[in-house]
């Protein structure tokens, strides 16, 4: 029986970050067997509370796939010995060559430098805000809030700060985390009576603290309380701190409005999508980098064409120089247009009222409850899942998305980072989300 379950676990490894896995799914252990029931035992009550809210289901998932349904699983506190750490969780790892950060499990792009972050209109405040906050040259604050939606630049040039601190003065402690892996840590802290030293480890142990996506605390009412105390001592200290986010603070659902103060008590910046003469500066470094040569025809079609994030041109340039060294054929105008036609969502003629009869029709509800004031489970996710296919697949724009929903922009952006974000632990969202894809492609073939 041992066998199933390990099995089951390298099922449940491969759809979950391994943080997320260390810290909640090893730790459990098969106990015995009753009849077509397996019984797990989990570290404490808390796990098992945590594993029955957020995970049973996966296990269920998994358990038909290696036994073909014939069992199903049980669980009960089980308390080991000793509790084992998850890596990276109070204890240092060395990052990269940067022995001096504890990485939390999270490590440092090395093209996350400033000198490789393309300046424009689009994030020039952002990039001087960031730069100045790093040397430390002509400030007159502590803190910086950056806000953008993904794939805009917003982790570059958090990291391109701590880059730049450790280069100037590397006995400094810097700690580059997410708000998720921060939650975890503090869990894990709770579970194990170890918050002390969670609290001595941001608070006493930092000197630099970049926090990423700190939407992610939104509901996360006791984590937003530590994190407020661990701020006030930072400040105290005049410690240097950096935010980022898709949302603001205030915009946050459920984010507390002392919490809202304080990660606004510095500079606020944004990046937005970059302009036609940004983009053309980001295709030509990008297409130097990766050995592409471009005529001026070229560079005015893609950019032209690639109107979204900094990850669409990369990803285009990418596909670029795939076919033509592939097939060996000619980097032209007319490769240019297929690539455009791979990756723009203005190709696609779909519209916000065929994904939303899609969506209905698929999760069984009436499509006036989509813009309906229901918060239940069964109205809330397929309007999230709506959202995010119309990001995805139409050339609206965020206002526009709300306004079929009676929803304000922030509204629209929280729905939509909630089922990226379910899409990578949740292995049932991202099959539904990618059969609601596919179904919708034939639609508008």
């Amino acid at each position: 029986m041992s066998d199933i379950w390990e099995e089951v676990k390298k099922e449940i490894q491969g759809a979950l970050p391994e943080k997320s896995f260390s810290l909640w799914i090893s730790p459990i252990s098969l106990l015995e067997k009753k009849e077509d029931i397996l019984v797990l035992g989990c570290p404490n009550k808390f796990s098992l509370n945590w594993i029955t809210e957020n995970y049973l289901g996966m296990f269920q998932e998994k358990l038909r796939c290696v036994c073909n349904g014939s069992y199903r699983f049980a669980l009960k506190v089980h308390t080991p010995a000793k509790p084992t750490t998850p890596p990276g969780i109070f204890t240092p790892v060395r990052q990269l060559s940067l022995p001096n950060v504890p990485t939390n499990g999270r490590t440092l792009n090395h093209d996350f430098t400033f000198d490789r972050f393309v300046v424009g209109r689009c994030n020039e405040f952002a990039y001087s805000a960031s730069k100045a906050l790093a040397l430390e040259t002509r400030i007159s604050y502590r803190s910086l809030f950056i806000l953008s939606n993904t794939g805009l630049g917003k982790s570059h040039l958090s990291q391109a700060v701590a880059h730049t601190i450790m280069k100037s003065s590397p006995k400094l402690r810097v700690i580059y985390i997410t708000a998720e892996d921060f939650v975890n840590e503090m869990i894990f802290a709770l579970k194990n009576n170890r918050i002390e030293e969670f609290k001595n480890k941001f608070r006493r142990g930092c000197d630099v603290l970049l926090l990423e996506e700190v939407h992610f605390l939104g509901g996360k009412e006791k984590t937003q309380l530590e994190l407020g105390y661990t701020l006030d001592a930072l400040t105290n200290d005049h410690k240097r701190i950096i935010f980022t986010s898709s949302l603001l603070p205030k915009d946050i659902p459920n984010f507390t409005k002392e919490l809202s103060s304080r990660l606004t008590s510095g500079i606020v910046t944004t990046i937005e999508k970059p302009d036609y003469d940004t983009r053309i500066k980001i295709l030509e470094r990008k297409s130097f980098e990766q050995g592409i040569k471009l005529s001026g025809d070229i560079l005015n079609l893609l950019a032209k064409g690639l109107t979204g994030d900094i990850r669409q041109i990369e990803s285009a340039l990418r596909y670029l120089k795939a076919k033509s060294e592939l097939l060996k054929a000619e980097i032209n105008t007319d490769l240019a247009r297929e690539v455009l036609l791979s990756h723009c969502s203005e190709q696609s003629c779909a519209t916000a009222e065929d994904i939303r009869n899609l969506v209905c029709q698929y999760f069984k509800v009436e499509p006036h409850m989509l813009d309906s004031k229901s918060r239940k489970k069964i109205h809330s996710y397929p309007r999230n899942v709506y959202v995010y296919l119309c990001r995805q697949h139409t050339g609206m724009t965020v206002e526009d998305i709300g306004k079929t929903l009676n929803r304000n922009h922030s509204t629209v952006l929280y729905a939509s980072e909630m089922i990226e974000h379910k899409m990578k632990v949740d292995k049932r969202v991202r099959n539904q989300v990618e059969f609601l894809t596919r179904k919708l492609k034939d639609l508008m073939k």
